[in-house]
């Protein structure tokens, strides 16, 4: 036992100590250059685009009709489906809880803002992914920013930097974050041992993605409804227990957005800090300029890119827009209204302290929503970790996948014993060197996407089926 306890504590140093490395090389990059580079990329696609998000009632049709005898592998809602999976992780909850403490509650406003902008970005992505797709030689459709960098700017190398680092944040961000927001639930819910629940959820993880691509996205189209489902309606009862509070928190989100303040005295950054971590939470929860959705995006059955880029942007809609608001809501409000400071709580007993508001079942609705939030995105990111392997390795990934899902699995113990901090500071450098080389190509093929979109959208052909074929590699 003893042996045991000195291991832990190794570990732990050696946590502490990488911490504080990754922390150092996140206050560079997160700098006033990303946030302008991310923020301009948004607001450049917005406006070329003529404001895409106008379009939003349409896009929410589209995802839920089906492209019969179009190519491609799953549904339309599928993709999104597994889109959101990723995507709608422990970022919508921890992340946003993260940035208040931190950032203040202006960093809500920063996030929000970059959803909204973002779903211009998202929207591109999902046109290029279906333009610049790909049949591989077993027949899969295989298509994202690395394709789009290949065939569309012919740039190989940037294309394999871009799936070097997909890998990486498949295990930084869709799994060590992941797997430890739901063993720190857990312990705090339940006081089960971090190490236990590490056992437990690499089992369960390792059952499912053994199945491919099928077997993800039909466990995402169950589960992500499922989730949020239960999450917004635990909030939506929240806002009403606190509903005194709810205009104070409005308010406030948005003057200290501008005028950042902390709440009930707490200690808190200036504006860099929030904008920083609004938008760099922003860009880890919606994905939005990441190249992380287009990859699912690719393998949607669709009759042309607008389509499946219409039905693309709503996953920013309801990940940031929807989600991430009302915990950004909920959270502020519960601080006001128990007298919660910036200083004085961390961010996972912060979040219990609202969901304890809920007589009897409100611990137990947030465990579960943690939960399904968190294993879903791991399934998701499983995808497009195999998919940046097979870019970079060719045909001969079919040995290398089972090499990669034997690690993820092995790391979903890792991450889920890793601390909360180093884990986010990790996500969040992995995630800027994703999108640095698809912000490149979505700018620099910014008239194609406004030509398609002209085409199919401003024209009034969004029905009409594209009659390019699928190159095969």
């Amino acid at each position: 036992m003893e042996i045991f306890q000195i291991i832990r504590l190794g570990i732990a140093n050696t946590f502490d100590a990488l911490n504080i490395w990754v922390q150092e090389i996140n206050n560079v990059l997160w700098g006033w250059p990303m946030l302008t580079i991310l923020l301009g990329t948004h607001l450049y696609l917005t406006i070329r685009l003529h404001f895409p998000q106008k379009y939003l009632f349409k896009a929410i049709k589209l995802s839920i009709t089906k492209d019969k005898g179009s190519d491609g592998e799953v549904s339309q809602f599928a993709a999104l489906a597994t889109s959101l999976a990723g995507a709608i992780g422990t970022g919508n909850i921890v992340g946003v809880a993260t940035a208040i403490l931190i950032g203040g509650p202006g960093a809500v406003l920063w996030c929000w803002l970059t959803g909204f902008l973002g779903m211009a970005t998202k929207y591109s992505e999902g046109l290029l992914a279906i333009k610049y797709r790909v049949k591989r030689r077993n027949g899969k459709i295989a298509g994202g920013p690395m394709y789009v960098l290949q065939r569309g700017l012919n740039k190989p190398l940037l294309a394999t930097f871009f799936c070097i680092f997909t890998l990486i944040m498949s295990f930084s961000g869709g799994n060590f974050i992941q797997g430890n927001a739901i063993s720190e639930t857990l312990k705090n819910s339940y006081n089960i041992d971090i190490y236990l629940t590490a056992t437990i959820l690499t089992c369960l993880v390792g059952a499912v993605i053994f199945f491919g691509l099928k077997g993800i996205a039909s466990v995402c189209e169950k589960l992500v409804p499922l989730m949020a489902f239960i999450y917004v309606i635990g909030c939506i009862v929240l806002i009403c227990i606190n509903f005194e509070y709810l205009g104070e928190a409005i308010i406030l989100i948005f003057k200290s957005a501008f005028e950042p303040q902390a709440i009930g005295g707490g200690a808190v950054g200036g504006l860099m800090i929030s904008l920083q971590y609004g938008v760099s939470r922003g860009l880890l929860s919606n994905e939005s300029g990441m190249g992380s959705a287009p990859i699912i995006a690719a393998a949607a059955k669709t009759r042309n890119p607008v389509r499946q880029a219409l039905v693309s942007s709503t996953s920013t809609f309801w990940d940031t827009l929807v989600v991430c608001t009302i915990t950004g809501i909920v959270t502020v409000s519960t601080m006001l209204a128990l007298g919660i400071s910036n200083s004085n709580e961390s961010t996972g007993l912060i979040m219990q302290d609202a969901f304890n508001q809920i007589p009897t079942i409100g611990h137990h609705l947030l465990t579960v929503a943690m939960f399904t939030f968190a294993f879903s995105t791991t399934l998701g990111w499983t995808y497009y970790g195999e998919r940046a392997i097979e870019y970079i390795i060719g045909h001969r990934s079919r040995k290398a996948i089972h090499i990669f899902r034997t690690c993820w699995v092995l790391s979903t113990f890792i991450g889920a014993i890793m601390p909360l901090e180093l884990v986010w500071n990790i996500g969040s450098t992995a995630a800027i060197f994703m999108a640095l080389p698809n912000i490149f190509s979505l700018i620099m093929l910014t008239g194609l996407i406004v030509k398609e979109t002209r085409y199919y959208l401003w024209e009034d052909r969004l029905d009409e089926t594209s009659d390019e074929e699928i190159p095969s590699l």
